[in-house]
């Protein structure tokens, strides 16, 4: 009877902290590497914030979790607080340098808003689109819709 109790539980995946939930089909072998490719991320690209029209500062990183993409900010972004701040995707690899003070300006078309800012300070995260290509979008940036003011930048390499 231990045995079978052992038996079940090895077919058992963990997929949140203190939840045990069965694989979606039994008949399909999980190998440990198949589980890990799941659950793992992958850095895509990886830029650091420039000061554009107010300090911003942290880490941008483009990352695939399950199949799906995001955008990342590190514990240490920080940006000032301002009206309608969203998350955008520019296509040129320095929004702040291709643009001119005091306010930044951006371009129609140049930019795809991803989301409103979540918060001015620490680690968040922002779904991509499936259907967005990459290769068209070079940097991150917070920027301020109502004043077209871009905040800061982060050259995605």
């Amino acid at each position: 009877m231990k045995s079978l109790i052992v038996a079940s539980l090895s077919t058992l995946l963990i997929s949140a902290p203190g939840t045990i939930t069965a694989p979606a089909s039994s008949n399909t072998p999980n190998s440990d590497s198949s589980l890990i490719a799941q659950t793992q991320s992958n850095i895509i690209k990886v830029g650091s914030f420039v000061t554009g029209e107010h300090s911003t500062q942290g880490e941008a990183r483009i990352i695939i979790e399950n199949n799906q993409r995001y955008l990342e900010f590190d514990r240490q972004f920080r940006t000032r607080r301002g009206p309608d701040l969203v998350v955008i995707l520019h296509r040129d690899r320095d929004a702040i340098e291709t643009t001119a003070a005091p306010a930044h300006s951006i371009q129609e078309g140049d930019y795809l808003v991803l989301n409103p800012l979540k918060s001015t300070r620490g680690s968040q995260r922002y779904r991509i689109p499936s259907y967005i290509n990459l290769d068209n979008y070079h940097s991150a940036a917070i920027w301020c819709r109502t004043f077209n003011a871009t905040f800061g930048s982060a050259t995605l390499n």
